[in-house]
């Protein structure tokens, strides 16, 4: 770990060498300090928060040995009632070797955390409140306040409110918020859109980037860059004047991103970039870190310890697919099957670099707005690469597909995913390719519930039978971008079925879905069914209010037939 914060603290300073450059970023185009409050420092090298692996050494491995709680996570996410050196002194006196007795002492010493619990729509069927009604009300209770972060817990401070997702999701999550924002604004919660995107603005400008989530432990990865996304939503019929007013925090995400691409030489890896073998350079995903997971300690270390591999290695390639997102899937395993294989680091995905290409076009739009002709000369150029490089290396001509790329192999994977979708929603796509995506969606990934993630079902949460909202809104999206309005209003009319009937059941919503035996949530992972739940409410509202009509059916037979 001592080497990923050192690795972390470094690019800390370039984040602050990258502040003062006034050249790159105009302080003319900025917006008026009424409107954006100015950007904190770059943190100091000093004040990167250390992780609770850190703080709690073998306290630490102890808890989470023991299995003192069901969810790894608990203890990650605990409330230290004492300075760490003052615990770990009372555990090395107390020495408590019984479960029980660890137990007493951690009581004693930490505050453990409660979920982000979510009443459900009514006590029945009966009294079940309309699920749009129920969704509005949500909102306040998933939205938090964190100005000031509990000292020494692993949680971080940010200025404005926030939605979290629910559940054992207490924090801000970085993808998770597009999609929860999709629906504050047709809940009419603009506010809260704009405090979310000036707190992912302050996230960048303090940690140079974007975490995974607002803890401690998940400052070593970010997680799919959204970021111009949630901008383009602050302005949506202009928004490259949001992309010029966001301009600092957008080329500095870039830069987290392609951080040492510049000195790559063909084959070669660094960080979060690859050079491809005709120089091309293209991103996979990865993490600072190579040690278990703080939430997921205990999971980690034994998969380490029954697979045989190299430990560094497969927890770097565990910590990579969390950056993702997917975690975990057959997306990441190099046998299609078992996670044990998994070689996340080994691959250029889909998704990732057809959002790179749209970060790169908004940069370039913003510049555009901003009266940077280097700056849309530049990003512009990295945009055409990076698409000439995407349909030489992911695109596979023959089944009319996306694909990711194994780049120590040099080979497509030869597996179908969901994230095909990605270029369609990132305008990457050609009209040609993306008709030829919208049959092999037809074909392949569309259920009676909406969109499978793959067609593999290995008991992991992120392959059959289970269905995310986020990638029935990018399937949707990307196709309404290319005008396949009938396989585009198939999927999200199946979707809200399949929403509708759980909600009918339960009153709840969850954070994932079965989208072949529909009508009850998905399963599989890493831990249990979570719901509240704030991306699922989002793509949901959204969906409501692209396709009123269909938001009221009962029957899967009265959707449109899926027709690309």
């Amino acid at each position: 770990m001592g080497s990923a914060l050192s690795i972390y603290r470094g690019l800390a300073a370039v984040g602050l060498c990258l502040a003062l450059v006034p050249a790159t970023w105009p302080q003319s185009q900025q917006q008026p300090q009424s409107q954006r409050p100015a950007p904190p420092p770059p943190i100091a090298a000093a004040a990167i928060p250390e992780t609770p692996q850190v703080l709690f050494k073998g306290l630490f491995i102890a808890v989470q040995g023991a299995q003192l709680y069901a969810d790894s996570k608990t203890f990650a996410d605990a409330i230290p009632k004492f300075a760490p050196e003052e615990i770990l002194a009372r555990y090395g006196e107390a020495n408590p070797v019984s479960q029980q007795a660890l137990k007493s002492f951690v009581a004693a010493n930490f505050s453990l955390p409660g979920d982000a619990a979510t009443p459900a729509g009514g006590k029945s069927s009966n009294e079940r409140a309309a699920i749009t009604h129920h969704i509005d009300s949500l909102w306040d209770q998933l939205t938090r306040s964190t100005k000031t972060a509990p000292r020494y817990s692993s949680l971080l401070s940010l200025p404005e409110p926030y939605v979290v997702p629910g559940g054992r999701f207490r924090e801000m999550y970085y993808w998770d918020s597009y999609f929860t924002m999709l629906g504050l604004v047709e809940s009419g919660r603009q506010d809260l859109v704009e405090h979310m995107v000036r707190n992912f603005a302050y996230l960048i400008d303090t940690y140079w980037h974007v975490p995974n989530g607002t803890r401690s432990y998940y400052l070593s990865r970010s997680q799919p860059p959204f970021f111009y996304a949630m901008v383009g939503l602050l302005n949506p019929r202009d928004p490259a004047a949001s992309y010029a007013r966001y301009l600092p925090e957008l080329r500095r995400e870039h830069a987290f991103w392609m951080q040492g691409d510049a000195e790559l030489k063909s084959g070669a890896a660094h960080r979060r970039v690859v050079a491809m073998p005709d120089g091309a350079v293209l991103n996979r995903w990865w993490d600072d870190a190579d040690t278990p997971r703080d939430e997921s300690y205990r999971e980690d270390a034994e998969l380490a310890r029954s697979s045989g591999r190299n430990a560094p290695q497969l927890y770097r390639d565990l910590r990579a697919a969390a950056e993702s997102g997917w975690d975990f899937g057959s997306r990441w395993f190099a046998d299609g099957k078992s996670l044990a294989t998994i070689n996340t680091t080994e691959i250029i995905p889909i998704d990732l670099n057809s959002l790179l290409f749209g970060l790169e076009q908004a940069i370039a739009a913003g510049c555009a707005q901003a009266k940077d002709t280097p700056c849309v000369s530049e990003f512009t150029h990295r945009a055409a690469a990076r698409r000439k490089a995407v349909n030489r290396y992911l695109w596979d001509v023959a089944d009319g597909v996306y694909r990711d790329y194994d780049w120590v192999k040099q080979a497509q994977v030869p597996r179908v995913s969901a994230a095909t979708v990605y270029p369609l929603f990132a305008a990457l796509a050609a009209k040609p390719q993306a008709v030829a995506v919208a049959r092999a969606v037809s074909r392949d990934l569309l259920k009676a519930g909406g969109i499978v993630t793959t067609p593999l079902v290995t008991g992991q949460q992120w392959d059959a039978p289970n269905g995310w909202p986020p990638l029935q809104w990018m399937s949707v999206s990307g196709l309404r971008r290319y005008a396949i309005l009938p396989l585009a209003e198939t999927i999200a009319c199946r979707w809200m079925l399949n929403v509708n009937r759980v909600y009918g059941e339960n009153g709840k919503l969850v954070e994932k879905y079965d989208v072949i035996a529909t009508g009850r949530p998905g399963g599989g992972g890493e831990y249990p069914a979570q719901d509240g739940f704030g991306w699922t409410n989002g793509v949901m509202r959204k969906f409501m209010s692209l396709y009123p009509k269909d938001a009221a059916l009962t029957e899967p037979e009265r959707c449109l037939a899926p027709a690309a």
